[in-house]
């Protein structure tokens, strides 16, 4: 597994010319396609504006695989030791009462320079500055069980986004990155995590209550068959899901990528 010397790459941003360093950059992070460290930065950089549109004034958790796609991945809930000065944070609370300085990225750089301590997702709360304690996000995950897929997630998309154009919401899907769909909802931040928990399981609910041989809301995994579980334990403080446009932990480096609804099918 070849490495290589260090390199230092000069990130422009709106606060200037940012130095950061890449270190071992031929360091192979995806063996089934030779996909390297580098080239995981550099990915980074060249979608740093949607992906920054996306991350924008958010706490973010880093998913990090330092040994890459084959080795152990951790979540990065504070400011990783060594950031540079620039590297701006925020503090949320988690649901213990107890609080940390998350990351909070900013500019490009902050991407590289995340991408080189080895994240491959960015996972984003649902709140920003500085309503930290009042999503401004709906978030629903729809988790196929073992014997479907993404196929059976799309058909359940669908009538997700029946139920919330009753209720008078607008959802945005992107995939997964695997056999799933994330559907986003734009919502005021006026209410609690707990108002907006109660609102996704009862969006799931109604979801279940319409396609119930497709859909499931089962707390227990032996009760939820070969249907989509509408996940909604991730409608939760602390619980996050990876952003659009992140690399995902899979063997093939598959991204989550924002879709029209039209387009589902096709992807």
């Amino acid at each position: 597994m070849g490495r290589g010397d260090a390199l230092e790459l000069t990130v422009p941003g709106p606060a200037g010319e940012r130095a950061v360093r890449v270190s071992n950059p031929d360091k192979v992070y995806f063996p089934e396609r030779g996909i390297t460290k580098r080239q995981i930065v550099e990915y980074y950089l060249a979608v740093s504006e949607p992906l920054l549109r996306v991350l924008a004034q958010r706490p973010v958790t880093l998913k990090r695989f330092v040994d890459g796609v084959s080795g152990q991945a951790f979540y990065a809930k504070r400011v990783p030791r060594g950031a540079p000065a620039w590297v701006d944070s925020v503090e949320i609370t988690f649901p213990s009462g107890r609080t940390a300085r998350e990351v909070c990225p900013t500019e490009p750089a902050v991407l590289a320079w995340a991408a080189n301590l080895g994240t491959f997702d960015f996972h984003p709360w649902p709140v920003r500055r500085p309503y930290l304690d009042h999503p401004d996000e709906l978030r629903v995950d729809l988790d196929p069980q073992p014997g479907t897929g993404f196929a059976d997630a799309v058909v359940v998309a669908g009538v997700l986004r029946e139920v919330l154009s009753e209720a008078g919401l607008v959802g945005y899907p992107k995939t997964s990155g695997g056999r799933g769909i994330h559907v986003a909802v734009r919502i005021r931040p006026q209410w609690s995590f707990v108002q907006v928990r109660r609102a996704v399981i009862a969006l799931a609910r109604e979801v279940a209550r319409r396609i119930p041989r497709r859909a499931t809301v089962s707390w227990w995994k032996e009760e939820r068959g070969e249907r989509v579980f509408l996940d909604f334990n991730q409608a939760a403080r602390d619980r996050t899901i990876a952003s659009a446009w992140s690399v995902r932990g899979t063997p093939r480096a598959t991204v989550s990528m924002p879709v029209q609804w039209g387009d589902l099918r096709d992807v």
